[in-house]
C-alpha cells in the first residue's frame, strides 16, 4: 500500500476562477444587416448598450451648432468673454469701468492745470500738490496676486472716482486689479488673456476710460472697449511692436514703435497707418510726448542713444533730430518730466542722464546701478508730480529718489520688509500726488508690484507672488523697517499756459 504524503509547495495549482458569462454586443455595418443609410435610420440620440444590458443615452450636438472659442492669436475681434481667464464674473469690473465717468474726474481734479488738446476741448493735465516721502509706507495686508509671470507694464486707470491698477505681463495677459473692491466682489482681480505674446504698453485716456489699449510683442494692438465687451483689433504687424504711445489728450491716434528703430503713426479715422519712420538703428524702446508741446516726442533706443524729435519736421520728410544724447549702452526709457523743461533717460551703462536748457542742451549723467537679470524687466526711470524727482528701482528691493536738481545719486530710498522683491517698472498715478505703482520682480518665477498711497496714508500695494516669493516674505519679515531718509518734497515749477498745436 502507496504510503501518503502531503504535497509539496511547487506541486500545488491554484484552481482557475470561473469567467462569468456576459452578452456580447455584436456590431454589425447597416450594410450587413440589409438596411440603408437614410434620416429614418439616423437621429441625434444614439443608444448604445452597456455592458449589463443597460441601454446609454448620449446626446449628439451637431458641429454646425458649437461655436468655438476665439483664440487670442485670432486677426479679429475677441469678446471679453473669451477672453476673460478668472474664476469670478468680470460683471462688477464692467460696471465699475462704465460708471465712473470723464466728465465728473475733470470737475473733481483739486489742483490740475487745464490745457487745450488741440482740437477746441478743455482736458485736465496732471496733478500738482506735495507729498512726504516718509508717509509712502507698504502694509502687507495691501499685497495681492494679479497676474502670473512677469510684469511688462503698470498704469493707473486715471480718475478719481476708483482705485484700480491695469498691468500687463509676458504671456500677453491683462489684470485688472480694484483696490476698492467690496467683501461681496472677491479680490477685485480681473484677468484677460488677449494677446499671444508680452504686453508691450497699455494705454488709458481720463476723458475715455472704457477704452483700455494695449500692444503686445507679437505684433497685435487691440482695444478694450467695455461697452460693446470685446477687444477689437486695431492693428497688426508682421514686425515685433516694442513700445506704443500717445499725445496727450488724443484718442484716435497711436504711435507704435516696431521692428528695428521703426516708427508707426497709425490712425483710427483713417483706421491705417499713415506715416512711418525709420529713427533708430535698434528697437524702440519708449516714445514719450512733451506736455507742453504735443509735437515734441522723445525716444530711447536699444541702440544706446535717446533723441528728441520734431513730428512737423518729420511730416515735412526731415529725421533729424532736434537733440541727441549718446549712452554706451542700450537705453531703455526716456521720459519728460511734468513741465517738459527736463528729460531723464535709463541705460544700461548704469547712467541716469539729465537733459535740461531751452533746447535741451545740458546733459547731466548720474550714477545708478541699472543692469537687471534676463529675468527681470530693464530699470526705467520715471517722474513724479512735478520737475522735483525721478523715481528708479534698484537691486535691493527699493525704489530710488533722485533729486534733479542735485545732480547727483539717490536723495532717499524708499523701502520695506513687505516689498519682497525687485521693482522694476513703476507708474505714478496722474492725478493723485504719492501714489506710486511698481511692478517688482522676486527671482526668476515670482514678480510683484506694489502701490504707494496718498500723502499721511499708508502704502498700498499691489503684487504677483509663488511660493518662492512668500517664503522670502516670512523670512524678512521680522527684519527691522528701513528708515526712510527724511525728506519733505514741495512740488514747484507749476507750468503756466500751454499751447499745443495739432499735428494734422
Amino acid at each position: 500500500m502507496a504510503e501518503h504524503r502531503e504535497p509539496t509547495s511547487d506541486e500545488v495549482r491554484p484552481l482557475k476562477k470561473r469567467i462569468p458569462e456576459t452578452p456580447n454586443a455584436m456590431k454589425r455595418s447597416l450594410r450587413t444587416r440589409g438596411m440603408s443609410h437614410d434620416s429614418s435610420t439616423s437621429s441625434a440620440l444614439q443608444v448604445q448598450p452597456h455592458i449589463d444590458g443597460t441601454p446609454i443615452t448620449k446626446a449628439k450636438v451637431p458641429r454646425s451648432q458649437i461655436t468655438p472659442k476665439k483664440s487670442f492669436r485670432e486677426r479679429g475681434p475677441i469678446s471679453m468673454r473669451d477672453a476673460y481667464t478668472s474664476a469670478n464674473s468680470d460683471r462688477t469690473l464692467k460696471e465699475r469701468i462704465m460708471g465712473v465717468s470723464s466728465k465728473s474726474q475733470a470737475e473733481d481734479t483739486d489742483g490740475a492745470e487745464s490745457e487745450s488738446s488741440g482740437f477746441g476741448e478743455e482736458k485736465k493735465s496732471k496733478v500738482w500738490g506735495a507729498f512726504d516721502l516718509e508717509s509712502m509706507k507698504l502694509e502687507a495686508e495691501n499685497v495681492a496676486r494679479v497676474v502670473p509671470g512677469r510684469i511688462m507694464a503698470v498704469r493707473f486707470l486715471p480718475c478719481l472716482d476708483v482705485r484700480m491698477v491695469v498691468v500687463g505681463n509676458k504671456f500677453g495677459e491683462v489684470g485688472f486689479w480694484n483696490m476698492d473692491a467690496e467683501k461681496e466682489d472677491g479680490d477685485g482681480i480681473y484677468v484677460y488673456h488677449p494677446h499671444p505674446g508680452p504686453i508691450a504698453g497699455i494705454l488709458v485716456q481720463p476723458f475715455s476710460l472704457s477704452k483700455v489699449f494695449t500692444a503686445c510683442y507679437d505684433g497685435f494692438v487691440r482695444l478694450m472697449d467695455v461697452e460693446k465687451e470685446r477687444f477689437d483689433l486695431l492693428y497688426y504687424s508682421d514686425e515685433t511692436i516694442y513700445s506704443v504711445s500717445q499725445r496727450p489728450n488724443e484718442e484716435k491716434c497711436l504711435f507704435l514703435g516696431e521692428g528695428r528703430g521703426g516708427l508707426t503713426f497709425w490712425d483710427e479715422r483713417a483706421g491705417k497707418s499713415s506715416f512711418s519712420w525709420m529713427l533708430h538703428q535698434d528697437r524702440v524702446n519708449t516714445i514719450d510726448f512733451s506736455s507742453s508741446n504735443a509735437n515734441i516726442m522723445a525716444t530711447s533706443s536699444t541702440e544706446g542713444s535717446a533723441c528728441i524729435w520734431d513730428l512737423r519736421r518729420m511730416v515735412a520728410d526731415s529725421k533729424k533730430s532736434l537733440k541727441t544724447v549718446h549712452h554706451l549702452k542700450a537705453v531703455h526709457s526716456a521720459y519728460f518730466s511734468p513741465s517738459a523743461s527736463l528729460l531723464a533717460t535709463t541705460s544700461l551703462d548704469n547712467k541716469v542722464g539729465l537733459l535740461s536748457g531751452a533746447n535741451y542742451e545740458d546733459v547731466t549723467m548720474i550714477d545708478h546701478h541699472n543692469q537687471t537679470p534676463r529675468w527681470i524687466s530693464s530699470f526705467r526711470g520715471i517722474w513724479g508730480w512735478d520737475d522735483s524727482y525721478i523715481f528708479i528701482g534698484n537691486m535691493k528691493k527699493g525704489v530710488d529718489v533722485i533729486a534733479a536738481a542735485e545732480r547727483r545719486g539717490a536723495v532717499a530710498t524708499l523701502g520695506s520688509a513687505n516689498m519682497s522683491a525687485i521693482p522694476c517698472r513703476l507708474g505714478a498715478h496722474p492725478f493723485k500726488a504719492g501714489m506710486l505703482a511698481a511692478a517688482t520682480s522676486g527671482g526668476q518665477n515670482g514678480f510683484s508690484a506694489s502701490v504707494a498711497q496718498d500723502p499721511n496714508l499708508p502704502l498700498t500695494g499691489l503684487a504677483i507672488h509663488d511660493f518662492i516669493m512668500q517664503q522670502n516674505k516670512v523670512r524678512i519679515a521680522g527684519q527691522r523697517k528701513e528708515n526712510y531718509k527724511s525728506c519733505q518734497v514741495q512740488l514747484k515749477n507749476k507750468p503756466g499756459g500751454k499751447e499745443v498745436a495739432s499735428l494734422f
